[in-house]
C-alpha cells in the first residue's frame, strides 16, 4: 500500500514522519524546497495522484482549490483523508468534489508537532468517515487505533465543530491574547501560571493561517466569541462593582 501526503507545512511533516513508521510514504508540496521528513520520498503531484491512500495536510482555506486540482486526477478506489482541524467545511467539500469512485475519511488529528513531541499515545484522533466502504472505514479505524494507539473517536462532522469551537477554538484565542502579553517565565511563577505559558507555546508556534482559519471556518465559532466576550464583560462589570464598595 502506498500512502500520500499532500502538504509539507509543520504538520503535515510530523504527520508523513509519523506514517512512514509503518508505509511507504511519499509526500508533494507545492514548493520543493520544504526539508523531506525523514522515512519519506518526495514526488510529483502525478505520482501522488496514484497512491493507494492520499492524507491532505493542507490549509482549511486551500482545501478547495487543491481537491479542484487533484481530484480528476486520482486513482479510482482511493481514499482521501483530510485532517483540518475543523470538519464540516472540508467535508462538504471532499462529497461534493471527489468523484464518485474515490473515497471519503474525514479526520483530525487533535494534536500536533508541540503536543506530540514525546508520542502519540493515547492522544485524541477524530474520526468520521463520509463516502467509504465498511472495510476500509474498520481498516483504518485499526491502525490508528491499535497500531498508533491513539484514542479513536467516531462522530460526525457537525458534533465535532460544534465541540472544537469551545475546546480547540476557545483555546487558540486565549493563547493569542495571552501571546500578545509577552508572558515571560517568572522565578515567582505558579503551577497555573506556567501552563498559560504552555498554552502560548502551543498555540503561538502554529502558523497565523491555522488561527484565522479555525476562527473563520467553524461554524460554531461565532457562538464561542459572543459568550467569551459576554464573560469577560461580566467578570470586568464585577471587578467594576467591587470597587465601588
Amino acid at each position: 500500500m502506498k500512502i500520500g501526503v499532500y502538504g509539507l507545512g509543520r504538520f503535515g511533516s510530523f504527520w508523513a514522519a509519523l506514517l512512514a513508521r509503518e508505509f511507504n510514504v511519499i509526500a508533494y508540496n507545492r514548493s520543493a524546497d520544504r526539508p523531506l521528513p525523514e522515512g519519506v520520498t518526495r514526488c510529483t503531484i502525478e505520482q501522488l495522484c496514484e497512491v493507494d491512500v492520499l492524507f491532505l495536510c493542507v490549509a482549511i482555506s486551500s482545501v478547495e482549490s487543491v481537491l479542484t486540482t487533484i481530484g480528476p486526477r486520482l486513482r479510482p478506489g482511493c481514499v482521501v483523508m483530510d485532517t483540518c482541524s475543523v470538519k464540516v467545511y472540508p467535508s462538504e467539500l471532499m462529497e461534493r468534489l471527489l468523484p464518485s469512485g474515490i473515497h471519503a475519511i474525514a479526520t483530525h488529528p487533535m494534536f500536533g508537532p508541540d503536543s506530540g513531541r514525546n508520542g502519540v499515545k493515547g492522544l485524541p484522533m477524530v474520526y468520521a468517515p463520509l463516502r467509504c466502504p465498511q472495510e476500509i472505514v474498520d481498516y483504518w479505524h485499526s491502525v490508528f487505533s491499535e497500531v498508533f494507539e491513539l484514542r479513536v473517536l467516531v462522530m460526525t462532522p457537525d458534533e465535532h465543530d460544534r465541540e472544537a469551537a469551545f475546546t480547540q477554538g476557545i483555546t487558540h484565542v486565549i493563547g493569542r491574547v495571552l501571546g500578545e502579553l509577552e508572558l515571560k517565565k517568572s522565578s515567582i511563577g505558579t503551577a497555573g501560571y506556567n501552563s498559560l505559558l504552555e498554552i502560548i507555546e502551543q498555540t503561538c508556534n502554529d502558523p497565523m493561517q491555522l488561527f484565522f482559519d479555525l476562527q473563520r471556518y467553524n461554524p460554531h465559532t461565532r457562538e464561542m466569541h459572543t459568550k467569551l466576550n459576554d464573560s469577560l464583560e461580566h467578570v470586568m462589570r464585577q471587578l467594576e462593582r467591587a470597587d465601588t464598595v
